[in-house]
């Protein structure tokens, strides 16, 4: 699986996978390492004010993945997976280097800001007018989500529209997709199909990964601190077939102490040697990852274990066939 193809030109006619973000929901630099600097200073954050973020794989926005499905037909449709506090950062680097002109859909892991905050940019990508001629954008999330959304930004609500509480060519025009609450029933989005995976994010949170692909296998399980067994034996190679890549949440480097809301990195390589996918990414790194550094180690811990894992990067385009 070919993966440095960031700034190359792109095919027309085959599917990718972008990163539009893989830090945490503070991102990579960490505010504080900038205004309160430690002594020595913290080598990651203090790298970023002197290398531009199109080429530091330490500069690190929250965790969003834009599926450039390309249909039989030829056409392509636009999917984003989480739509977080950086959006609008986000759009300004990769939509524009990679030519993406649009977006056709959004799914949506949890509530929390860092998967959803961007909404309030989401009119920025698609189209409003006066009339009702123009397609509502499908945004795909469970019915907590969607409350707990709409309490933030009601004028992504169709009854604001409809009982003119907002103007039509004021704000985007949105239509809720409930998963439903048995997550494991598929839904279709721009024509691809995803399998909702419930995963435990902190003891008392369920956030929802995805399966998605049929010629090569994708899971994406961006925050996590357990698998539940039913969501672990349907993406591990003993249960539900192998994958071709699992994206995987690895938020901090060392073990907490106590209840934790994300894997860290020790973790994430034990459910990777559990799941043994053919491939993985590991994603929402805080400032505690050096790039190259912890990619480096991954070279011996990858050839050990069999299976090719990398720390991925912001802007990283990985050409798959879905």
């Amino acid at each position: 699986m070919e993966t440095n193809t960031r700034l190359r030109p792109q095919p027309e006619n085959q599917s990718a996978l972008i990163f539009m973000g893989t830090g945490c929901s503070g991102g990579v630099p960490s505010l504080r390492c900038l205004i309160q600097p430690s002594h020595p200073p913290c080598p990651v954050c203090s790298q970023s004010l002197s290398i531009p973020p199109h080429f530091n794989p330490n500069y690190r926005c929250n965790t969003s993945l834009l599926i450039d499905y390309c249909q039989k037909n030829g056409e392509h449709r636009y999917i984003l997976i989480d739509m977080g506090k950086t959006f609008r950062e986000q759009l300004l680097r990769w939509f524009t280097l990679y030519k993406i002109p649009r977006l056709d859909s959004v799914v949506l892991t949890h509530e929390h800001a860092d998967a959803v905050h961007g909404l309030d940019d989401i009119h920025s990508v698609n189209q409003f007018g006066v009339t009702n001629s123009v397609s509502p954008l499908p945004i795909y999330a469970t019915r907590e989500c969607v409350d707990s959304v709409l309490s933030r930004f009601p004028n992504l609500s169709m009854d604001a529209h409809k009982k003119g509480r907002v103007q039509r060519q004021e704000s985007p025009q949105v239509d809720w997709r409930i998963i439903q609450a048995q997550y494991e029933i598929p839904f279709v989005a721009s024509g691809l199909q995803f399998n909702p995976l419930p995963v435990m994010h902190g003891e008392d949170y369920v956030s929802l990964g995805y399966l998605f692909g049929d010629k090569c296998k994708v899971a994406y399980v961006s925050d996590v601190s357990r698998f539940p067994s039913s969501t672990e034996s349907v993406i591990s190679e003993s249960g539900g077939g192998q994958l071709d890549l699992l994206i995987l949440d690895t938020n901090t480097i060392h073990l907490i102490e106590g209840p934790s809301t994300h894997f860290c990195f020790p973790k994430a390589l034990d459910a990777i040697k559990k799941i043994r996918p053919k491939n993985a990414f590991l994603i929402g790194m805080n400032h505690a990852y050096d790039h190259d550094r912890i990619n480096a180690s991954l070279v011996d811990w990858s050839q050990r274990e069999g299976v090719p894992v990398q720390l991925a990067y912001d802007g990283l385009r990985v050409p798959v066939e879905l």
